[in-house]
């Protein structure tokens, strides 16, 4: 079981979920993965849930802002830097769009949200007195990021040169597979871009039975994507929220 107390620079370090139905969605995924919601008022109305299971916390699941209205839910994905200023200049220098230049998120932390050169959109968090989830890599829990992207070789050029990276590719892999390590440890994938998906990172949660998951889904409400898919260490499947949110599931060998 993954317990964390903090996340080195460059490392993915939380994730959360912008729906345009947050009652809906929290009921979904407290019923999917057995999360308790600590909601936590963030405005008039809104609120900002954060996930936890066993007492750690996972995830956050939150109400769409003015500016993502009529927009498909998302599931977002952090990676914890030492200084979120001179990284957002520095990914701007390397050709990408920001969103939304640093700003405090009260005293939890500064982020700032930038498209990457080949469309994919990532959160740059600089901790205060939040560092992430304390809680990964278990059933229930957030376990992965990949990145599909039209341009690899692009794409491993920018995050190494931003985040200092490794990139390798993943020997034995049946289609082009890049692993992404980050001071020596795991820290998610890169692939090609399949037909019909836009650039994205994918969230993966981990479960213990992936057909039984898989079932779980679709009594929910939502539905199957891709697989289930064995990849040797583990079976994978693609899914999505009854409100449309595209996230994987991972049911296999995890690290600590």
């Amino acid at each position: 079981m993954g317990e964390r107390t903090e996340y080195k620079p460059g490392t993915f370090c939380w994730v959360d979920l912008s729906t345009p139905d947050h009652t809906a969605a929290k009921s979904f995924y407290m019923s999917l993965f057995g999360w308790e919601a600590d909601d936590r008022p963030v405005g008039e109305g809104a609120v900002y849930s954060i996930m936890t299971l066993g007492g750690g916390t996972v995830c956050a699941i939150s109400p769409q802002n003015e500016n993502q209205q009529g927009m498909p839910p998302v599931w977002n994905s952090y990676v914890s830097v030492a200084d979120v200023d001179s990284s957002a200049e520095r990914a701007r220098e390397l050709g990408a769009i920001l969103h939304a230049p640093p700003f405090d998120v009260m005293d939890a932390g500064r982020m700032a949200v930038l498209q990457d050169p080949q469309g994919a959109f990532v959160m740059l968090w600089q901790p205060g007195g939040t560092f992430g989830a304390e809680l990964v890599n278990a059933p229930g829990a957030w376990c992965w990021n990949e990145l599909y992207s039209a341009d690899t070789d692009a794409s491993t050029a920018f995050y190494g040169d931003l985040f200092g990276w490794s990139i390798e590719p993943f020997e034995g892999s049946a289609m082009p597979y890049l692993v992404v390590s980050n001071d020596g440890h795991g820290n998610g994938g890169v692939m090609e871009l399949q037909e019909g998906m836009m650039p994205t990172w994918l969230v993966y949660f981990a479960v213990e039975d992936i057909d039984a998951a898989l079932a779980r889904v679709g009594e929910l409400g939502g539905g199957t994507t891709f697989g289930p898919t064995d990849i040797g260490v583990a079976k994978i499947a693609g899914v999505h929220d009854p409100q449309g949110g595209h996230f994987a599931l991972y049911a296999g060998a995890l690290e600590p």
